[in-house]
């Protein structure tokens, strides 16, 4: 499930029940609809759909032995609604951006200049385009040219993954939905011994060498890849942003949704995936 974590980053309603989760949807979505249009959220939850349904593949082969079939995808495509993805995601936004104005105007000034707007759009399409396995073959080979070569843009490019704790918040994003699946696992039934969450979180960090691995395998030739058409200067203006604190909140405030979102879904395809293997309907 890693992929579809990566870039993309606390749970927004568990626990609350729907009718709380609909009040808080109408009440924050009208306000935050400006700013994560900002962010081209929309696209990016459709490239977030195409990765889920890629990944449903691999789930349904090496945890469904390969018996999930066309129940799955249905099941998939009910958790990866975009409506219901948008509103999770801009009531998470609205709550982590908290009630600082200058936070939030700094946000729209930023990604709604020229530049802003570009990079957003560059991200997104670069995102799209790394689904295929032959354009992420080709973005690792340009990116481990520009590394062997000594290049500056990979020297820029190790810096903004560094300011951003790009890293170091992609693996904890992909570990905490890969717990939120392993919960959604346990609570629909699918082990023949309910699972503790202390074995549950022992089984999830055990994966974390191999995910910090896969994520850095896997960031820097899409950053790479998306800030190739950026001149050096153009990427220096995003870093300098990046750097003062208005940055710094709106950065960990956009991972810290997506993370909800994710933590979100993924015990909802656990549970899918538990009911589809002890027989029930989904």
């Amino acid at each position: 499930m890693l992929r579809s974590v990566l870039l993309s980053l606390s749970v927004a309603f568990v626990g609350l029940g729907p009718q709380y989760a609909a009040a808080q949807v109408q009440q924050t979505q009208p306000e935050m609809a400006g700013l994560s249009a900002l962010l081209d959220i929309d696209n990016l939850i459709d490239v977030m759909r195409i990765e889920g349904r890629d990944n449903a593949i691999g789930v349904d082969t090496d945890i469904l032995n390969g018996q999930g079939g066309a129940a799955w995808l249905t099941a998939v495509d009910r958790v990866y609604d975009p409506s219901k993805l948008r509103h999770s995601f801009d009531a998470a936004l609205d709550r982590e951006l908290g009630s600082d104005p200058a936070v939030r105007q700094a946000m729209r000034t930023f990604f709604g200049s020229g530049l802003g707007k570009r990079i957003v759009g560059l991200e997104v399409a670069a995102r799209r385009t790394l689904i295929d396995s032959a354009a992420e073959d080709s973005a690792k080979r340009l990116w481990d040219k520009a590394l062997s070569d000594q290049e500056p843009r990979s020297a820029q490019i190790e810096r903004f993954a560094q300011i951003n704790d790009l890293i170091e918040s992609n693996v904890m994003g992909a570990l905490n939905s890969n717990f939120a699946f392993f919960k959604g696992l346990s609570t629909g039934g699918a082990f023949d011994a309910p699972m503790t969450e202390d074995e549950m979180l022992a089984q999830v960090w055990a994966q974390e060498g191999d995910i910090r691995a896969d994520t850095a395998d896997w960031l820097y030739p899409f950053l790479m890849l998306a800030y190739q058409p950026l001149s050096d200067a153009e990427l220096d203006q995003y870093i300098a942003f990046s750097l003062t604190p208005e940055g710094k909140k709106i950065n960990a405030a956009i991972f810290a949704a997506f993370d909800d979102v994710f933590v979100q879904l993924s015990r909802e395809l656990g549970a899918s995936a538990a009911q589809l293997m002890t027989g029930q309907d989904i």
